[in-house]
């Protein structure tokens, strides 16, 4: 089996739920291609003890993409993709609802960069500032 296509990370100054944010990018790993239907998500009690979380939490937000129909789980044997697309309604197509969602996302930015004083025309810079410095830390792992 090749390495997971998801790496989920946790942030609890989000003020998300932490369920919230599992389902989130569990939606973005789909939309975004980087899962695709049968593909396999985590047990709940293995992604559980490596994000250091209540099993409960987990379980919650399967359950939610569960009932949605984004993920499907077969007793005795895991928790799968389904074909059903997330956020995506039938006459939206998954690159339509991809784009939607990398908007919405890079509208909020754009609304907290301005709420910390970040000018729009500022914006272009400290992306690849940032872009430049995630790098060197990906290669210095």
């Amino acid at each position: 089996m090749a390495g997971p296509a998801i790496s989920f990370t946790l942030n609890p100054a989000d003020g998300a739920p932490i369920y919230r944010q599992i389902i989130q990018q569990i939606e973005y790993a789909i939309l975004s291609g980087r899962m695709k239907p049968g593909d396999r998500l985590p047990t709940i009690r293995s992604l559980a003890v490596e994000l250091k979380i209540n099993p409960n939490t987990i379980a919650k937000a399967y359950g939610e993409l569960e009932i949605r129909g984004i993920l499907a789980t077969q007793v005795g044997s895991g928790t799968y993709v389904s074909d059903k697309a997330p956020l995506v309604g039938a006459a939206v197509s998954a690159a339509e609802g991809l784009n939607r969602k990398i908007r919405e996302v890079l509208g909020r930015f754009v609304q907290d960069m301005k709420a910390l004083g970040v000018d729009k025309a500022e914006l272009p810079e400290l992306i690849r500032t940032y872009k430049g410095e995630a790098e060197d830390v990906q290669e210095a792992k």
